[in-house]
Order: C-alpha cells, then structure tokens, then sequence
C-alpha cells in the first residue's frame, strides 16, 4: 500500500512523517525506513529508524536511479515493513508529471515486498494527477 501526504510547502507533512515513522517503529515487526533529502531535522527521528539522507547519495540523480536504490534496500534487507519518503518532489528529477509513474512502482515493489510506504508531496490532492488509483491512500 502507498499511503500519500499531501499539502503545501510548510504545511507540516515533514514533521508528520517523522512522527508516523516514531510511532510505527514502536509496533512494527520488521524495519522502518525514513528517506529524507537532507539531514535536517533527523534529531527528532528515533534511534531505531534508519534513517537514510539523500544529499549522501548525490549520484541517484533520475526517478529510475531512486526506484533502484529503494529495490537495492528491499534486496539487501527482507526485514524492512514500511519505507516513508519525504519530499517525494525533492528526490532525484521526479516532478508532479513523473510521479504517477514513481507511486506506480511504489505499489508493485510494496505488492511484491509486503511493504507499507508513506510518501509526502508537496502539493494539494486535485494537482497530482491520477491519484484516484485504489494502490494509493491519501492521508491528508
């Protein structure tokens, strides 16, 4: 399942996925990811999230690159249960065009991994296109 927060640039969804990620690493039997752009803002994160910040990983530069790195994750450790991607608009070239395309992906790497993602999106609801497909929840 990928579950989407939407809204606009400062309107909370960082600090709402790292509390989604907190609480979910206290009930999760498996281990949660938290990819984030920069490392801004991990000191609230808690020690027993991975917490993973893109600026170290400059090279990832295309939605095809990003979508790699997240099947290399899923690869190298079959324990993982939820994935949050913060700022989806803000890793690698994906855009508001692109990212029906990313959540596709998402959903069969969540399908095939029984893997929960959260993924924020700066953006209100009615401007991403196709978010009415049944793989998606929208949060907020």
């Amino acid at each position: 399942m990928v579950n989407l927060i939407t809204g606009p640039k400062g309107s909370g969804k960082t600090q709402q996925i790292i509390e989604l990620a907190n609480e979910k690493v206290k009930t999760s039997n498996g281990n949660v990811v938290l990819i984030k752009k920069s490392h801004r803002d991990t000191y609230s994160v808690d020690f027993n999230v991975r917490a993973i910040c893109m600026d170290d990983y400059k090279d990832i530069e295309t939605l095809e690159e990003f979508v790699g790195f997240l099947y290399g994750m899923v690869a190298g450790n079959h324990d993982i249960d939820t994935i949050f991607i913060d700022g989806a608009l803000k890793q690698a070239d994906i855009t508001l065009n692109s990212l029906p395309d990313f959540l596709q992906k998402l959903d069969k790497i969540a399908t095939t991994n029984n893997i929960e993602f959260f993924v924020s999106v700066s953006a209100s609801k009615e401007d991403i296109p196709n978010i009415d497909d049944p793989a998606y929840k929208v949060l907020c």
